[in-house]
C-alpha cells in the first residue's frame, strides 16, 4: 500500500507545473506562491483559462442589486 492509504495507483502531485504556474505565469512573489492554497491556485488557473466557477459573469442589473443590498 502506498503513502495515500487507498492501494490504488498513486498520481504525483504536479509540482513542476504548479511552480512553473504559479512563479511563470502569474509571476507571483515565492513567498506568496507558498501561502496560496490549492484552491486559490485552482480558481487562479480558470481564470487564466477563461473559465468562471459560477458561470456568465454578472449583468449589469444584478450587479447594482448586490451593491445596493450590501453597500460598504
Amino acid at each position: 500500500m502506498g503513502r495515500g492509504g487507498g492501494g490504488g495507483p498513486q498520481n504525483p502531485f504536479p509540482w513542476d507545473a504548479l511552480t512553473a504556474f504559479g512563479l511563470g505565469v502569474l509571476k507571483l512573489a515565492p513567498d506568496a506562491f507558498w501561502r496560496a492554497t490549492p484552491r486559490e491556485m485552482a480558481a487562479a488557473l480558470d481564470g487564466v483559462r477563461g473559465r468562471s466557477p459560477a458561470g456568465a459573469p454578472l449583468r449589469k442589473t444584478e450587479l447594482e442589486r448586490l451593491m445596493a443590498r450590501f453597500p460598504d
